[in-house]
């Protein structure tokens, strides 16, 4: 499906047109959005129907192999526009072209160029080359970048009201099942005056709520002088001026210290929410994953979390039929989830990845052990959210509006501070005296619960 996004005035007359596909993950999202901006500062006009642009960007996903199809699928949705007259080229971007690079041109010839994902900075370049008809250089790949590469002057995908903040790229964790490190390369964090103007370039148009991404985002800072910096950076951007929420995404459970913790629980800005996959419990199945933590580390910390940080909301996701998962194994992970009362919780089933070591692994599960395990740990999970959910009937709860609902006058669609766009749960807030907007954050009565989502009525505004 075809990204919404709002267009800018055009000031003057336009190179040419085009549109935007943008798969994948918030990482990837920045990417596009840094994109967006390139083409719209050098004179292209987005539009919002592929259908007669003068080119089509695909900025695709490559991690898993459903993520891969729905790219497949796109690009050939688009090249089948280009054959019937529909468009004039197709770009392909992103982290399936930096895995596949000139194979993709092999496998589908009709598209026009390929951009890797540190290429990303060319993309005026390979449009100018497409729109003037030169063919003499199909493809742009780049080394990774020892710093990250900067996302100022982005084209926004998101709401206005909120917006991801990239702090790094690449990972040095090097987990058994995970092709990241083979597109996005090695950890690399952007120094914290580069966050900071970007985090205020945001603000000043019009964000409230950050969330912060990265590949690893505990890591932040370790690679520039070995010593982790997220506390500091947080310190900093919890002062930037109109952001009133800062969320945390992509924890890995290391390098996570007091002076983190502190930081966390002391600021009223930086949401009690943590999102840290953490994969599996048990240490047999955490050495084959290579994650360099064991279950009583992993216990440990999620204590001192919880401890440390009053009303904390964890998000974790897990992986199911990983190869050698036994039944016991996959039992002492559903006791954990019980146990631990998470939050919010994502299940995936293992997906298999040639390139990386887990496929090399004794052991492979069949797809439907696979899928079978991942509906029990959802069942589970399902139980511990709605009786979550039945508590929350008569609490205040703070929450930020991101959408009216649609045919019904008076009811908006937000989010608690323990959800996280796409990704976890809903409110169905009913306006009363004010009139509500997409961005106020209210104080609401949750009044019912819907399953995993809640009804509530705003009582007042800020």
């Amino acid at each position: 499906m075809l990204t919404q996004i709002s267009l800018p005035n055009q000031q003057q007359t336009p190179k040419g047109t085009y549109a935007f596909v943008s798969l994948g993950c918030p990482k990837n999202t920045v990417d596009s959005e840094r994109m967006l901006g390139l083409l719209q500062l050098d004179g292209y006009q987005l539009v919002p129907d592929p259908e007669g642009a003068d080119f089509v960007v695909v900025n695709t996903c490559g991690f898993i192999e459903q993520a891969r199809e729905e790219s497949f699928a796109s690009i050939d949705e688009m090249l089948a526009l280009k054959k019937s007259g529909g468009t004039r080229g197709v770009i392909v971007t992103g982290c399936l072209a930096e895995k596949q690079k000139e194979q993709l041109l092999v496998d589908r010839p009709q598209i026009d160029s390929l951009v890797g994902v540190f290429g990303r900075e060319e993309v005026t370049a390979v449009a100018d080359r497409l729109v003037g008809n030169l063919d003499e250089q199909r493809s742009v790949f780049q080394p990774a970048p020892i710093r990250a590469l900067p996302d100022t002057n982005r084209l926004r995908i998101t709401p206005q009201h909120f917006a991801y903040l990239k702090i790094s790229e690449g990972c040095d964790r090097l987990c058994t099942f995970c092709a990241i490190p083979q597109m996005r390369g090695k950890h690399a964090s952007k120094p914290i005056e580069q966050v900071l103007e970007e985090a205020t370039q945001l603000a000043a148009d019009g964000v409230r709520e950050l969330i912060i991404v990265a590949q690893d985002t505990t890591y932040y800072g370790i690679d520039i002088d070995g010593q982790p910096r997220l506390h500091q950076l947080l310190q900093q951007l919890q002062e930037v001026d109109g952001i009133e929420w800062i969320r945390l995404m992509y924890f890995y459970p290391m390098y996570i210290d007091d002076r983190l913790i502190d930081t966390i629980a002391g600021s009223s800005k930086i949401l009690p929410y943590i999102d840290m996959p953490l994969q599996h419990i048990n240490d047999e199945m955490l050495k084959r994953m290579s994650r360099r933590v064991s279950r009583s580390e992993t216990l440990q910390l999620l204590d001192k979390l919880r401890d440390g940080i009053p009303d904390l909301s964890i998000r974790t996701t897990l992986i199911t039929g990983f190869p050698g998962e036994t039944d016991d194994q996959f039992q002492e992970l559903v006791e954990f989830v019980r146990e631990q009362q998470f939050a919010r919780l994502g299940v995936f089933t293992y997906s298999l990845e040639e390139t990386t070591p887990s496929s090399k692994l004794s052991g492979h599960l069949s797809e439907e052990v696979k899928e079978q395990r991942r509906e029990q740990l959802m069942q589970t999970q399902q139980e511990i959210a709605f009786r979550r959910n039945a508590a929350q009937t008569g609490t205040q709860q703070e929450v930020i509006i991101d959408q009216p609902l649609p045919d019904q006058a008076g009811v908006w669609i937000g989010r608690t501070t323990a959800d996280a766009p796409d990704v976890d749960a809903l409110v169905f807030v009913t306006e009363t005296e004010e009139t509500l907007a997409p961005g106020d954050i209210v104080t609401c009565e949750i009044v019912a619960h819907q399953q995993y989502d809640l009804i509530g009525v705003a009582t007042s505004k800020r």
